[in-house]
């Protein structure tokens, strides 16, 4: 009996313990999708506001909108890139590695262009454009050649793929276009051969009508349906009708009072 206690103790404080994991587990996984979607919201915020800057702004200001959105739209295609081809070919792995140092010095440079545009002195964010501009052409080009070496690759690969591919297709449409009709041992191949061939595979052709015939003859050789004759008659026949013999007597006329 106390074992049987034991047991069902063990067994309440398990599925108790399961309950609190899978519940950590599903709060963890709420918190993550909470977490992305709210950065995918202020990215996509930011980017706007960074787009309407660029356009609707001129000088110093126009400028700085400019270039973080360059090195956020470069980066982040970049990103994406790499992402989704080191699935498919591990030797991306180095790439990806090189983008994350590349990805620290652009982290820095988009928080320095970011404070720049709350800085009231215009003049001195001014004289420091052209360094600014300097070091975004240099990430940019770099994460450029990085993307672009990567989907390069990748369509390499397909090409090839897509090559081999092409030659199998080949060599199977020529086999089969290239058919041959083999001699069996022991028949012939005659028109007689043709006719055995037939039999064989289970077809059994009727002879042709021959002369004059009717058109129910001709519909039973091809298989059709054969004409019926007419039922007979199922009444009574007429007495008047009917055969007289010799012996019989004429039927007596009826008589009328």
């Amino acid at each position: 009996m106390e074992a049987a206690i034991t047991i069902l103790a063990l067994l309440l404080v398990a599925f108790i313990a399961l309950g609190v994991y899978a519940t950590v587990k599903a709060v963890g996984v709420a918190k993550r999708g909470v977490d992305r979607t709210i950065t995918q919201a202020r990215r996509t915020v930011e980017d706007t506001t960074l787009r309407a800057k660029s356009f609707g702004q001129t000088g110093v200001a126009g400028e700085l909108a400019q270039l973080r959105l360059a090195l956020r739209t470069s980066m982040r295609a970049t990103q994406d890139a790499l992402h989704a081809g080191v699935a498919e070919d591990s030797s991306l792995a180095e790439s990806v590695g090189l983008f994350r140092r590349l990805s620290a010095h652009g982290l820095e440079l988009d928080e320095e262009l970011k404070r720049l545009e709350r800085e009231p002195d215009r003049a001195t964010v001014a004289g420091l454009l052209p360094q600014l501009r300097e070091r975004t052409e240099r990430i940019t080009h770099s994460a450029d050649s990085l993307r672009w070496a990567a989907r390069d690759r990748a369509r390499q690969f397909a090409d090839d793929d897509l090559d081999a591919l092409n030659a199998q297709i080949d060599i199977e449409a020529g086999a089969l276009r290239h058919w041959t009709v083999e001699e069996r041992p022991g028949t012939s191949q005659g028109p007689e051969a043709g006719a055995t061939r037939g039999r064989d595979a289970g077809v059994d052709w009727p002879e042709p009508a021959t002369g004059g015939g009717n058109s129910s003859t001709a519909e039973e050789s091809w298989g059709g349906p054969a004409r019926e004759e007419a039922p007979q008659a199922i009444t009574a026949p007429d007495p008047h009708l009917r055969t007289k013999y010799p012996w019989q007597k004429a039927p007596r006329p009826e008589t009328t009072n």
